[in-house]
């Protein structure tokens, strides 16, 4: 491997709130979803350059980054993409409320499918609109935890929606939704004149050999009914640069969504449309390469950790991104742990995990754990948590 995802800097640092110092410094932390790697080189290259020019001024997203953002699309998954599609956000979050806000109404809002990232939870609250769930069907088979689609539920739900959000691949749960699900999904939004917004921001964090495949790719009225949310934030670990993409091949879906970018100034950091230029160029890609590689045997590594020393445990394996989700709620059954994992794993473990409860009701029992790190630092933090249920 050419780069070491084993060796990483101190992020340690008393005037900064991040992810290793937002809890006190005994607490390692596998919660919020950046990950422990340095940039790739040439995203840091054109950082240092645009600070080197010395005149950090307004920026606008260029034709030449709409037109790499359009070629990335279909390099990577054959769809051709106008680069007038391409409009830049200021994140897939804020994506996600731009959404809510342009084709959302106080009696027809959006649809999710539960459990899911918790940022598609608070936006009924952002935007006073109804949210609709359509709760993932769960089973289990040996330690293992699987969902699929409950499509009476779902084609019950997409009927009252003006918005259907679509996480694939999905957090926590790291599914990539198939073909097959995908077409069924978009046809009934188009039956009900529902618009698809597809947030596909870990669709590069693929893991062993899984393809992904872009909603809007599979057909030319399918594409003129979704709106695709992407971002280098995951995939290259810029996520505090907040620079994102909505590519909307409708004219009129783009017309309304660019108007309400437009009324809340959603201005783009400059140092964000740097970075995505570079990542999205393809220098980067083998850097990329080498982190999925690194990813899936962390993956694989945190599966034979809880196989052998968590038996109790039930956990997904997941296809694509830096996140597993496991279910602890045998041990608070048998009183291991009063309370909820999260709580007990940050007192006495000292590892601080994504609480359950905020992908939506009845998931207290579960924890959300962001293996993007150093193999080092996930099998310590493995190691703190078993001295602590089994002390």
């Amino acid at each position: 491997m050419a780069h070491n995802f084993n060796q990483v800097p101190n992020r340690r640092n008393p005037v900064r709130v991040n992810k290793w110092n937002y809890y006190p410094r005994d607490v390692l932390p596998l919660w919020v979803a950046d990950m422990d790697f340095q940039a790739p080189k040439p995203i840091l290259d054109a950082l240092h350059k645009a600070v080197d020019h010395g005149v950090l001024g307004y920026e606008l997203p260029s034709l030449a980054l709409k037109e790499t953002v359009a070629a990335r699309m279909e390099r990577l998954h054959s769809w051709k993409v106008d680069p007038e599609a391409v409009i830049a956000t200021t994140g897939v979050v804020s994506g996600l409320n731009l959404a809510g806000r342009a084709f959302c109404t106080s009696r027809r809002g959006y649809l999710v499918q539960t459990p899911v990232y918790n940022e598609f939870h608070t936006i009924k609250d952002n935007l006073s609109i109804p949210k609709l769930d359509a709760p993932l069907r769960e089973w289990r088979r040996k330690g293992f935890i699987d969902y699929e689609i409950d499509w009476d539920v779902f084609e019950k739900q997409v009927r009252k929606a003006g918005v259907f959000l679509l996480c694939n691949p999905h957090n926590p749960v790291g599914k990539i939704y198939s073909r097959r699900d995908l077409l069924r999904m978009a046809h009934l939004c188009i039956e009900n004149d529902v618009v698809i917004v597809s947030d596909e921001i870990h669709s590069e964090l693929l893991l062993d050999d899984n393809r992904f495949t872009t909603m809007a790719s599979l057909s030319k009225e399918i594409a003129n009914h979704t709106v695709t949310l992407i971002a280098p934030s995951k995939t290259f670990n810029v996520p505090g640069l907040f620079c994102g993409f909505a590519i909307i091949p409708s004219p009129e879906l783009r017309a309304r969504y660019e108007r309400v970018v437009d009324q809340l100034r959603m201005h783009v950091n400059s140092m964000g449309l740097f970075a995505a230029q570079a990542a999205f160029s393809g220098k980067c890609d083998p850097w990329l390469a080498d982190l999925r590689a690194h990813l899936t045997g962390n993956r694989d590594a945190l599966i034979a950790y809880v196989r052998e020393y968590f038996p109790e445990v039930n956990l997904t394996r997941p296809q694509a991104t830096y996140l597993a989700w496991l279910d602890c709620r045998e041990w608070v059954r048998s009183g291991r742990i009063e309370g909820s994992p999260f709580d007990f794993f940050l007192k006495e473990a000292k590892v601080a995990l994504a609480a359950g409860h905020i992908y939506g009701p009845g998931l207290q029992t579960f924890v959300r754990l962001n293996f993007g790190c150093t193999r080092s630092t996930l099998m310590q933090a493995l190691e703190r948590m078993r001295k602590a249920i089994y002390r």
